[in-house]
């Protein structure tokens, strides 16, 4: 199941961009940015509009959100978890689900 809005500091914070992290049917992590989440999660779990990563290993569930103020703000951010080990994006998205079991697979 897909987290909502509430559990990952959805939409309704106002920010106008989000980096975001999808766990792949594989167990893989890709990190994103987008301006509605919930659409672009809808992208990567369809045969078009995805990014060529997901194509092939999805479905892809939604394991952590966070607001940034602008585009570059995002991207930055989305850069900085790119860097990180599988270890700390993992311990990223358990702390922002508050509860066991990212990582998991499907």
């Amino acid at each position: 199941m897909t987290p909502g809005p509430d559990e990952l500091g959805g939409e309704e914070t106002g920010a106008a961009w989000f980096v975001y992290m999808v766990e792949c049917r594989d167990g893989s992590l890709y990190t994103g940015i987008a301006k509605d989440v919930a659409a672009r999660i809808a992208q990567h779990n369809s045969s078009r509009g995805g990014a060529r990563y997901t194509r092939g290993r999805g479905p892809v569930r939604l394991v952590y959100r966070e607001p940034a103020a602008s585009r570059s703000a995002a991207s930055r951010r989305e850069a900085e978890i790119k860097r990180m080990s599988r270890s700390a994006k993992l311990a990223l998205a358990g702390v922002a689900l508050g509860k066991k079991g990212v990582g998991e697979s499907y």
